[in-house]
């Protein structure tokens, strides 16, 4: 269904939400903005495994957001099949749920984060509770995670502000801003908030190929946002940071090592390269969530490779590349930790080493 919200909706939009009978899972369709503000409803797994592997749910919050949802729906599905599941059988079923779901996408570490809460409350309450009480049980879990999240993504916005000065120049990459998050968003969190507070920045927007999130949800956000936006193709970033227009680069991540390297969607780390070379700090901006305590290195993040047409087709009336012609598609690069002037979290801003500030936030 199409719906046309109201601007300040939009602008901290409703874009994962349970529906009111609780039975479906309720998002903004991304791959449809700006053209036309769609909402789907989620009521299946094969559904909520498309939504999430086509990125009409996207960014790293969110998706853990929507994967929350989802898990709960599919658990008030499973307890009310007939005959009614022993506790056993819900829980295998549940796993196997909800670990179709996480093969959806490998490298946002929030889908497999979501899951596995909802999973460790059905596990600890399985002995013990009955399935209704199991099910209410993973619906606050859910809905906590989504709290949470608000919470995070203003902490975090009010975090990077302090690192901004008025009428500075920020570069951003992708879309880390309201319609991946909760509100403010991660990345371009602060850029929203200083909106609020009068700050008066600019930013440029990278287009984000091949996919084009800068383009078409970040420029969208912020202009609706009323900020001053000026989007630009991923290979200018080079001369409006020569020009001095730039004086921060603030990214999100999808996942982040111990020892501070950053995956983040491809053509990030181009950017901290060049933010290195003209001296400018750049920023990545997430969530503790996005900390992967398990992965040592940038080295062991396995990076998703996506469909080759989404370079030669995807957005064209005519394909712009011969049919035969081989492609290369990550979906993610890692950003070196040694280019990232500091992290940005909801418990605080780390800088290097960040074996050792990463390591302190857990302890």
């Amino acid at each position: 269904m199409t719906d046309t919200t109201a601007a300040e909706d939009v602008i901290f939009p409703r874009n994962v939400r349970l529906s009111e009978d609780g039975d479906a899972v309720v998002i903004i369709d991304q791959t449809q903005l700006p053209g036309r503000l769609v909402y789907e409803e989620l009521r299946t797994p094969e559904a909520m495994y498309d939504a999430i592997k086509k990125l009409k749910v996207r960014g790293a919050p969110a998706i853990g957001i929507a994967a929350g949802y989802c898990a709960y729906v599919l658990a008030r599905q499973i307890a009310a099949r007939t005959p009614e599941p022993t506790g056993d059988e819900f829980l295998a079923e549940f796993e196997r749920q909800c670990a179709y779901l996480n093969s959806s996408r490998p490298t946002a570490v929030n889908l497999s984060w979501a899951l596995n809460r909802l999973l460790g409350v059905a596990k600890a309450n399985a002995a013990s509770a009955s399935l209704p009480r199991i099910v209410e049980l993973l619906g606050a879990e859910a809905r906590a995670i989504h709290e949470e999240d608000i919470r995070m993504c203003t902490a975090i916005s009010e975090y990077g502000l302090s690192l901004l000065h008025p009428g500075d120049g920020v570069l951003t990459h992708c879309n880390a801003g309201p319609l991946a998050t909760s509100k403010y968003g991660t990345g371009q969190g602060p850029l929203f908030l200083a909106q609020e507070r009068g700050f008066g920045l600019h930013v440029f927007a990278d287009e984000t190929r091949p996919l084009l999130q800068g383009a078409r949800l970040t420029s969208y956000e912020l202009s609706r946002a009323g900020v001053d936006v000026t989007l630009i193709c991923d290979n200018m970033a080079s001369i409006v940071m020569k020009n001095g227009w730039v004086q921060a680069c603030m990214v999100g991540c999808d996942r982040v090592a111990m020892n501070g390297d950053a995956a983040n969607k491809i053509g990030t780390s181009g950017v901290a390269i060049l933010a290195a070379h003209y001296g400018i700090p750049f920023y990545v901006l997430g969530p503790t969530s996005t900390i992967d305590r398990a992965c040592p290195t940038g080295d062991d993040i396995t990076i998703e490779l996506r469909d080759p047409a989404e370079i030669r087709e995807m957005w064209y009336a005519e394909p712009m590349a011969p049919a035969d012609v081989k492609t290369y598609n990550p979906s993610f690069d890692v950003t070196d930790h040694e280019l990232i002037t500091a992290i940005v979290t909801e418990k605080g801003i780390c800088r290097p080493p960040y074996t050792e500030s990463l390591a302190a936030l857990f302890a």
